[in-house]
């Protein structure tokens, strides 16, 4: 058995075992038992009722975190001459068409997050073999294919992200960083969990919200009590 660090050891003496933490003690607590010497991000993740092989079960949908993630977004547009201004003004990092969809079919793919415009989506289809494994298809349900490229730019910038359940029934998103106040870390992991709840699919029976953990990077996972999401 690998030997506990120092770290680790004051990590679990602040862990009570077997305990479900309100989202408000767990928001104080991910911050107490980090320590990384960077500022770490802050996951969450929520196992759900539901069975995402069927089509009426999947779960999938994007949400605006009232403060943001913490993280600089790396944007790029693709789009025709006439939007281009328009993606620049809003903060896009990149912005082209031909030239980019070349650098990504030779490898290139720097960027956190892809957006574009309906009249493109043909060029762009032939990327999914590079694109799709590393989630950055651009899709309409998430609001990266539109032809309000500025505004879904300033979305994404301002902390708006996607997800969707896995295979095994499990949303998982990062949710902030180890800097923020707990009160920020709980404001943006109750705007996530509700909309899940609002999200839940008509097929989904008995229990949606199976269990939340809150964890940073390299700390163990608090269990949150979903009855406390309220509070």
């Amino acid at each position: 058995m690998a030997k506990l660090t120092k770290n680790q050891k004051l990590a679990l003496e602040k862990m009570e075992v077997g305990k479900a933490y309100s989202l408000r003690e767990a928001s104080e607590l991910v911050k107490e038992i980090t320590f990384t010497k960077f500022d770490a991000s802050v996951d969450i993740d929520v196992r759900l009722g539901v069975d995402p092989r069927k089509a009426n079960q999947m779960v999938r949908g994007v949400v605006s975190l009232p403060h943001g993630t913490g993280k600089q977004v790396r944007v790029l547009v693709l789009c025709t001459p006439d939007k281009e201004a328009e993606a620049k003004e809003a903060g896009a990092d990149h912005v082209g068409l031909d030239d980019y969809i070349e650098k990504i079919k030779a490898g290139w793919t720097d960027v956190d997050v892809i957006i574009t415009m309906p009249s493109t989506m043909g060029k762009i289809g032939a990327l999914g073999r590079i694109l799709g494994p590393r989630g950055l298809m651009p899709n309409p349900k998430s609001g990266t294919v539109t032809m309000e490229v500025g505004n879904a730019v300033r979305e994404v910038k301002q902390g708006k992200i996607d997800f969707k359940v896995d295979k095994n029934g499990i949303v998982h998103a990062a949710i902030g960083k180890v800097s923020f106040t707990p009160d920020q870390i709980r404001e943006n992991a109750k705007e996530f969990i509700l909309t899940l709840i609002k999200l839940k699919p008509t097929a989904a029976k008995g229990t949606y919200l199976k269990s939340i953990y809150l964890s940073s990077t390299m700390s163990k996972g608090i269990k949150v009590d979903p009855k406390s999401i309220e509070d």
